[in-house]
């Protein structure tokens, strides 16, 4: 089973691949991969978008990689992701319901939160593996600050990376960032790549 500690110690850079056609979705998987980028997530909020999902988990048969079902908000998108193949789920925000189904189908799950009492909610619930999401919006500020009464959260920053403030959203203590669209530019590849060599012997 995933482990999130596991993945994240690896590299702190995730992969999200919204809304792309399957055919793509697997061309930008592959790009990933070779920055060495180990996880994925592709959300599932569309039929089209589990089609993506199993190309990915198709094209990632043999190799030492991870890939998650995105915007897993419902027990309906909870069975499409498993039948997929995928490995763990991540929503927006927090479902009590839909991440015990999430759990209990043998894909851990990575809620998302926004606030102090979201946050609360969730390591009430016995997560402390949590998306911060929108984290442009949030900013590394926000990271600081929940650390103080939360120091057990493991935030994971998704919603507005890129390769120009990534880093800001790590030395301010996130375990892990989710990059979608840079993955599309090339004049970001190189610095993603340094990122991703943050991970080894953390």
């Amino acid at each position: 089973m995933v482990d999130f500690a596991t993945i994240f110690d690896r590299t702190p850079v995730m992969a999200i691949l919204r809304g792309y056609t399957a055919d793509r979705s697997v061309e930008l998987a592959r790009t990933a991969w070779d920055l060495g980028i180990a996880c994925v997530e592709v959300p599932v909020q569309s039929p089209e978008a589990v089609e993506s999902l199993a190309a990915v988990v198709e094209a990632a048969a043999g190799r030492d990689v991870v890939i998650g079902a995105g915007t897993v908000t419902t027990s309906e998108r909870v069975a499409r992701s498993l039948a997929a193949g995928a490995q763990f789920t991540v929503a927006p925000g927090f479902d009590a319901a839909v991440a015990a189904e999430s759990e209990a189908a043998g894909l851990p799950h990575l809620p998302g939160v926004a606030t102090p009492s979201e946050v609360g909610a969730a390591m009430a619930h016995g997560y402390t593996w949590l998306k911060a999401f929108p984290a442009s919006l949030l900013t590394p500020a926000w990271l600081a600050a929940i650390a103080g009464p939360f120091p057990q959260a493991r935030l994971v920053c998704t919603g507005g990376i890129d390769s120009h403030n990534a880093r800001a959203f790590l030395d301010a203590g996130a375990r892990g960032v989710a990059v979608g669209s840079a993955l599309e530019s090339p004049e970001q590849l190189p610095a993603l790549a340094t990122l991703v060599g943050r991970g080894a012997g953390r």
